[in-house]
């Protein structure tokens, strides 16, 4: 077996690349943390009427397609704001990729194809394994059979819920490899020391990998490989940056922006969003016409099942659930409502354009962020993407040794 493992990063590159990814934020910064579902005309749009009126007008053939290329989307954007002619030698990262055609079908049970190409595809790159591997917050451990049946190591899996451990250690049994589940909270005390282990994460959400990290620095733990994702899971509201003198401030609002592309969505899902989307803008268009109040309503989850009625019980189910059934006993045009809500929707898509045309930036910045504080505690990184985005949008690889 062969492959390619990207180089060590040079602090001085690694801290210029971060430097020049958070100045771009900061300037950029009213283009991306105004949430038009939340605000029908960002200031932006007052700023920059042309780029306004130009993705007011895109069709919605133009739209997808801007959507779905990033290269495409930078060229396009860039022809109003400059910034985003950089954008594409800003983020590029070198791949790791190895020719190891083992697919370990004898070991994907229970394991939805697409999640078991990217558990595949994120083993076969992190090259020999010398020292007891822990897995952290690995669910049945799918990630931790592989490696426990390629590498002559131990393998122990870290999982809080009860029944996964329990499944995990079936299908290990199964397997026959060395492999253990200890069921914990990760953020305990229970966790073992990592002095001596090389932990694995793969998907670990926001601040379950962010303190892997700082675990990982404290206890010198010798080797670390990290698929970050969720950035906005787990934490406080807001984000504290591991380089102190970062001037960003992010909310978890701004967090989750970094995971807003999905490639994985099956269609009857899209439909559903697309719908839920133009439900709550018809809702909101009902509740401030009839109120008077036009400060955004927040709208907490749904339950799913409402989608599957018509406009008008939805509104009811959610009106009785926030109070409003005084509003209820009003006549009303619901299609009209809905009408409104399928325009509002059709803004909130291409005014959004621009927060995702930030999403990757902003990703690169949280893993660099992490990266410059493993390089200030003695460790050698590497950053580089383990499979395309098709399979996976979250496919930064941080990898790192002491």
């Amino acid at each position: 077996m062969t492959s390619s493992t990207p180089p060590f990063w040079p602090q001085d590159s690694l801290h210029k690349r971060f430097l020049a990814l958070e100045a771009i934020l900061l300037e950029l910064q009213p283009l991306w943390q105004a949430q038009p579902f939340k605000q029908p005309r960002p200031q932006w749009c007052q700023d920059y009427p042309a780029l306004t009126e130009a993705l007011l007008c895109l069709s919605d053939t133009e739209l997808a397609q801007l959507r779905s290329d990033d290269a495409q989307l930078y060229r396009w954007l860039s022809d109003f704001v400059p910034h985003f002619s950089s954008f594409t030698s800003l983020l590029q990262l070198e791949e790791f990729s190895s020719d190891d055609k083992e697919n370990w079908k004898h070991l994907d049970w229970a394991v939805p194809g697409r999640k078991w190409q990217q558990i595949t595809a994120f083993s076969a790159v992190l090259g020999d394994i010398s020292r007891p591997l822990i897995e952290w917050c690995g669910g049945k451990g799918h990630l931790g059979r592989i490696l426990a049946s390629k590498a002559p190591v131990s393998v122990t899996t870290l999982e809080r819920d009860q029944g996964l451990c329990e499944s995990g250690q079936q299908l290990s049994q199964r397997a026959k490899v060395k492999q253990i589940f200890q069921q914990v909270d990760v953020f305990s005390s229970q966790v073992p020391n990592l002095q001596q282990h090389h932990v694995v994460a793969l998907h670990a959400c926001g601040e379950l990998h962010r303190h892997l990290v700082r675990k990982a620095v404290q206890e010198q733990s010798p080797a670390i490989d990290i698929a970050p994702c969720c950035y906005h899971l787990y934490g406080e509201q807001g984000y504290g940056a591991f380089t102190k003198a970062s001037r960003l401030t992010l909310s978890r609002d701004d967090l989750r922006l970094a995971v807003t592309e999905t490639v994985t969505s099956k269609a009857r899902e899209v439909r559903l969003r697309d719908r839920e989307m133009v439900w709550k803008l018809g809702f909101l268009g009902w509740y401030a016409e009839l109120s008077g109040d036009s400060r955004y309503r927040s709208i907490p989850s749904i339950d799913k099942q409402w989608l599957n009625g018509s406009f008008e019980t939805f509104c009811r189910h959610l009106a009785k659930r926030q109070g409003l059934e005084s509003l209820l006993s009003m006549d009303v045009d619901w299609h009209s409502y809905e009408v409104y809500g399928e325009k509002r929707q059709a803004e909130v898509m291409r005014l959004s354009v621009l927060r995702h045309a930030m999403r990757r930036v902003l990703e690169l910045w949280l893993v660099l962020d992490m990266a410059l504080y493993l390089q200030q505690h003695g460790y050698q990184v590497r950053l580089g993407t383990f499979c395309e985005s098709r399979l996976s949008p979250r496919n930064i690889l941080l990898s790192a040794r002491l």
